[in-house]
């Protein structure tokens, strides 16, 4: 047995259990307000800060398709609730859509005033909700770009402004917590919540993350103040690379790429002062991460020094029985998951979870310690947002809500994120004396420039909230006059079907229709989903479109394609065929005046692609590869070619002007372990309109003990340069900035060659210890 036992511990240090098993538990701080408040509360209170139920709950008509105005409280449940289970937190939207201001006024204050006034200790409630591309489920709100779209900017300071603008109107509602942002990475354009990262590349997210985080919690974390939101992680860790490409499927990550592409952006977001984390719904080499007390205990709270609140994602609790099969009863779920480090359940519809925690803990299942644990971060968290001195922030105190000035951030943030991928014999932009055709099923709607978790879940219920602002086709119309602009739709949307429902239409009408036009504008993509319903068999555009597609270019009028979607559809049989391509990605309520700014010129599109957009189903690869998944050619024997075959490269987006790079230059030749390597490089606007250029540094390690990736981002800036214009940039660099995990789970920096590429531009250094 002891031979075994030797053997085992030998095991777990050699795939690293034994590295993460040193990690010390962290003392999370002790405010003395909580911890005299933690002294007073019995087991049944304790418990119930742990339990969150959604809104519906709590509402007369709980059905998510429920459309009753106005909302009414049911004060029974609420009672039962608050009073009787003493839960600690509410979530979500009422009845499935969003509500006004004054709405969120009388369900917020309705909650607190039962929680303050009829409970014991007059604990407030916690409300969350996912504002992740502005403040979604409150009518009037300003809505920015998805994140994939805000990634295209590149640019921090328009993320954190969102961000700031964000909470300001998320405060506005009552709601002092926000569940993002998220930063999984959107490596596998098969998953339905690609558009909701940041994109491929680990820095770039990590960058954007702590941006964002600032933006919502401010400069020094100070949630306390009316304009902030604490700001929730999601989802720690591995949620976005199952192997199937859907949603809340298995995922298969060895412990080296889970600390080198997913662990990074959590703790960058940790580092920032975030003061939440969502849990991944899936499972990683068959155990379910709200199991796992590997990745929530010893990874996040121990290693990473995490002191705030764990919650769990929708029902995944009870998950770990129903569908998941690793607890044989409820009951046992909730041990799983509470003993793994969860310390609050995101129910989210019965009490159950209150029962059965309550007998374990009398049991002896769960030890007093860890719900001891859990509920001082719960507590420090309401504490440090000051909901026991303001638990609801009144929306007349805000009067910038949706004002002009928010949404110009939003236009601009929409408009430096269109990438402009093809423009063969600079066809654009367009001048405003031409006529033009529009058709697509992307075309009149406000709902696909929006995506998923806008004005409700699937983002359905758009076009009931968003007639004031200008679909693609309405921001042709206002920029040309509407006799200059023909619309045959071509192909529709079934809006009350599935996401993936189209209507073919008259595409002989379409093709009639070419006749009397200079130009073709041709808007193709999706329709807004997320999570789960957004799974799908094939990447490429749908039939019905690519049919439009070709129609239109036969006509033989040059035709720009408009790309409004939330991952990259394979579009390769249209690309060479057509004059112009610009990828909108999910661009908001401003999307449609930001692709006629920039179809007329009246903006230089900036906006770089933050993924690699594929040609082909079966190659979905990264731009951080391995240098053997590009084997050009064989030779000898064994002769062979493969075809490496992408549509645009991540990083790709070209401009109305043209930038060169120069005189790229490194401080050193050298960088010792405790040096700072300064790169330098000149760009020059050499064309003729003002633009924005994103300069972007990666390295590239020549050898190493494991084979490394291809190229690196390491580095990245936005400038502005005027015609004749040239900028000197300047990037450090650190050993720490060259690091990668070993295949002993270190983090290590290994002499030798590396390579700087910034543009077209290359240069060497060596890295001596």
């Amino acid at each position: 047995m002891k031979t075994k036992c030797i053997f085992m511990v030998l095991l777990a240090f050699i795939f690293g259990e034994g590295k993460m098993a040193k990690a010390q538990k962290k003392e999370i701080e002790k405010i003395p307000e909580v911890e005299a408040l933690l002294k007073k509360m019995t087991l049944e209170e304790k418990v119930g800060q742990m339990a969150q139920v959604t809104i519906d709950v709590l509402t007369v008509g709980n059905s998510v398709y429920h459309t009753a105005e106005p909302v009414k409280l049911d004060r029974d449940m609420l009672h039962k609730a608050i009073v009787d289970y003493k839960i600690g937190s509410v979530l979500n939207t009422p009845n499935g859509k969003a509500r006004t201001l004054e709405e969120w006024n009388y369900i917020i204050s309705s909650i607190q005033e039962m929680a303050v006034n009829e409970t014991r200790l007059g604990i407030p409630i916690l409300y969350g909700v996912d504002a992740i591309h502005g403040t979604t489920y409150t009518a009037g709100a300003t809505f920015f770009p998805q994140q994939i779209g805000m990634a295209a900017t590149w640019n921090r300071e328009l993320v954190r402004k969102a961000g700031e603008i964000t909470a300001y109107e998320t405060r506005a509602s009552a709601i002092p917590w926000n569940f993002s942002p998220v930063l999984d990475m959107g490596r596998d354009p098969r998953w339905p919540r690609m558009w909701e990262t940041f994109g491929e590349d680990v820095y770039l997210t990590s960058q954007l993350g702590i941006e964002l985080v600032k933006g919502y919690e401010g400069d020094n974390n100070d949630v306390s103040n009316p304009y902030h939101v604490a700001a929730c992680l999601k989802h720690y860790l591995g949620y976005g690379t199952p192997v199937s490409g859907k949603d809340r499927t298995p995922a298969l990550i060895p412990d080296i790429e889970l600390r080198e592409r997913h662990l990074p952006p959590f703790k960058a977001a940790i580092e920032a002062g975030a003061h939440s984390v969502m849990v991944n719904s899936g499972i990683i080499n068959g155990v379910p991460v709200h199991a796992s007390y590997k990745i929530l205990t010893e990874i996040l709270k121990n290693e990473l020094g995490f002191e705030g609140v764990v919650v769990t994602d929708w029902k995944d609790i009870e998950n770990l029985h129903e569908r998941d099969r690793v607890a044989h009863t409820q009951k046992e779920a909730v041990k799983l998951a509470i003993n793994a480090g969860i310390d609050m359940s995101m129910i989210p519809y019965n009490f159950k979870f209150c029962d059965y925690l309550i007998e374990l803990v009398n049991e002896g299942e769960v030890p007093m310690s860890r719900i001891d644990d859990a509920v001082r971060r719960i507590l420090n968290m309401k504490y440090k947002l000051g909901l026991f001195d303001t638990p609801v922030t009144n929306y007349k105190d805000y009067p910038k809500f949706g004002s002009k000035e928010f949404e110009d951030v939003a236009r601009q943030c929409a408009s430096e994120s269109i990438t402009l991928l093809k423009n063969e014999d600079d066809i654009l932009p367009l001048s405003k004396d031409v006529k033009i055709l529009v058709t697509g099923p992307n075309a009149n709607s406000m709902r696909p420039l929006n995506g998923g978790w806008t004005y409700s879940w699937q983002g359905d219920k758009v076009d009931q909230f968003a007639g004031r602002y200008y679909t693609i086709l309405e921001a042709l119309r206002e920029k040309l006059g509407a006799e200059n602009v023909v619309y045959v739709p071509g192909v529709e949307y079934k809006m009350d079907g599935k996401y993936w429902e189209e209507i073919p239409g008259d595409i002989d009408a379409v093709v009639k229709a070419a006749e009397n036009v200079d130009f073709i504008l041709l808007a193709l993509g999706e329709n807004s989903y997320t999570e789960k319903p957004g799974d799908l068999h094939d990447l490429s555009l749908s039939e019905n479109q690519l049919e439009l597609a070709q129609k239109v270019i036969e006509t033989g009028k040059p035709v720009i394609v408009v790309l409004n979607e939330g991952r990259p559809r394979i579009i390769r049989d249209i690309v060479p065929k057509v004059k112009g391509i610009l990828q909108a990605y999910l661009p908001g309520n401003f999307g449609g005046l930001a692709i006629a700014d920039v179809i007329f010129g009246d903006v230089n599109p900036s906006g770089k692609l933050p993924y690699t957009y594929p040609m082909y189903v079966n190659t979905l690869v990264t731009y951080d590869h391995k240098p053997s998944e590009h084997q050009a050619r064989m030779a000898g024997m064994y002769d062979y070619e493969s075809d490496f075959a992408i549509q645009f490269p991540f990083g790709f987006g070209l401009s109305y002007t043209t930038f060169q790079y120069s005189d790229l230059t490194l401080s050193s030749k050298q960088l010792k372990s405790n040096q700072t390597l300064t790169v330098s490089v000149k760009v020059t606007n050499t064309g003729d309109r003002p633009g924005k250029e994103v300069v972007q540094l990666f390295t590239s390690d020549r050898y190493a003990s494991i084979t490394p990736d291809v190229k690196r981002l390491r580095r990245f800036n936005k400038i502005f340069l005027q015609p004749g214009e040239t900028k000197t940039v300047s990037f450090s660099l650190t050993p720490n900035d060259l690091a990668f995990i070993n295949d002993k789970l270190q983090t290590v920096t290994e002499p030798g060659e590396f390579e700087v590429l910034v543009g077209d531009l290359k240069a060497t250094f060596e890295y001596v210890e």
